[in-house]
């Protein structure tokens, strides 16, 4: 029974349901957030959708600030940027609205504004949290426009170290937003790319998650039926973008994978971070493709697992049946089946294509692959995707 050992941890307060962006400002009462900055990402910001939440806020008397520097893979000049301006403008907490770029970094700048250390010094290994001063962490309210990353649910961000071009995962528990409020209204008018990638990165949560070793049967059940939403909702969602019932249990379905992925995650996820980081591709579509060649690569180990996965999201045929469905999904949602089709002209040199190995091997999230992710399984597993070798 030694292996039945494990420590557990579940989310945060979350207001769900269309229109509930709303009570934004009655939220921000309830934390105590009297001059929050709205950390959003530029496209977002010139949308009518940042305008009409912050006329919620100034028809409230809120006063607020707005960051908006924020890369599709946040580096961390885009944090030092959003520090300076939560400083300057004296702000007592973050909404962070947006997929999850922003989100992450509006995470982020809460927990670094007061810190005396680099960020870095609390990056997600071993007990390096403690090094953080918990009582001048920043409250956070998180409004997600997107269904995939989870951040919203997360006690964690990605931040890309500038000068090794590497991503790092920053972990605080204070980093929790302390309330979310998912409204799928505000999901509506994503691009069906968009709809796609993060889509297939809930899918990448809730399945990496669910084949992690390790004792931990809350993640699992969650992970399941993440899944299930996923494979009955994302083509809805992606074919009829005012789809609110699909857009909301794919909300559901991101929040569910997030939750999940404490257990872990694995290759997928291991590999598609040196890639953005690289060439700050879309994360979420990056996972797509790599997808059908971790799941083969891992069939071993998993195989039985995926089986009962299967039969619960009705899937004939087993462990085959499972991958032929990921493809079939993939098709359905125009995801590139390999990675020169997905990054123009991407043929790495032995030199580009050993760094993507090595930092995909040191990457946290490596540790949760279901079988040992070694420098030639990565190599393998970048050679298959690139060729489009199942």
């Amino acid at each position: 029974m030694s292996n039945l050992v494990s420590k557990w941890n579940y989310p945060t307060t979350i207001r769900f349901g269309a229109g509930r962006i709303k009570e934004l400002p009655d939220v921000l009462k309830e934390v105590g957030m009297s001059n929050p900055l709205f950390v959003t990402d530029p496209g977002l910001a010139k949308l009518p959708v940042v305008a009409s939440t912050l006329k919620l806020l100034d028809d409230a008397g809120v006063a607020y600030g707005v960051f908006s520097d924020v890369k599709p893979n946040p580096v961390e000049s885009n944090l030092y940027a959003g520090v300076e301006v939560f400083k300057a403008g004296k702000h007592d907490g973050i909404i962070a609205f947006g997929g999850g770029s922003a989100l992450d970094l509006g995470k982020l700048i809460a927990f670094q504004a007061h810190q005396s250390r680099p960020v870095w010094d609390f990056e997600d290994i071993g007990d390096w949290w403690t090094r953080a001063d918990a009582s001048k962490i920043a409250p956070i309210v998180a409004v997600p426009t997107t269904a995939g990353t989870g951040s919203e649910v997360g006690r964690a961000g990605v931040l890309t170290h500038e000068a090794s071009h590497t991503k790092k995962v920053i972990f605080h528990p204070k980093m929790l937003p302390a309330i979310v409020i998912a409204d799928p209204e505000l999901t509506a008018g994503m691009p069906a790319f968009i709809t796609a990638g993060t889509g297939m990165d809930a899918l990448a949560h809730c399945l990496e998650a669910y084949c992690a070793p390790g004792y931990h049967p809350m993640a699992d059940g969650i992970a399941v039926e993440g899944v299930r939403l996923v494979f009955e909702n994302l083509p809805k969602a992606y074919a009829d973008g005012s789809d609110l019932v699909a857009r909301a249990h794919m909300m559901s379905a991101a929040a569910m994978g997030a939750t999940a992925f404490q257990k872990g995650l694995g290759a997928i996820h291991s590999l598609s971070h040196p890639l953005g980081a690289l060439y700050d591709c879309h994360h979420g579509m990056t996972n797509a493709v790599f997808m059908p060649y971790v799941l083969a690569f891992n069939r071993s180990a998993i195989e039985e697992r995926i089986e009962r996965l299967a039969a619960y999201c009705g899937i004939a045929g087993g462990f085959d049946g499972f991958a032929a469905a990921v493809l079939a999904l993939r098709t359905t949602l125009n995801v590139p089946h390999t990675l020169p089709e997905f990054i123009k002209d991407f043929a790495p040199d032995d030199a580009r294509r050993n760094l993507i190995a090595d930092m995909a091997i040191v990457d946290p999230t490596a540790g949760g692959n279901p079988i040992e992710l070694t420098k030639d399984g990565a190599l393998t597993l970048l050679d298959n995707a690139i060729a489009g070798k199942l």
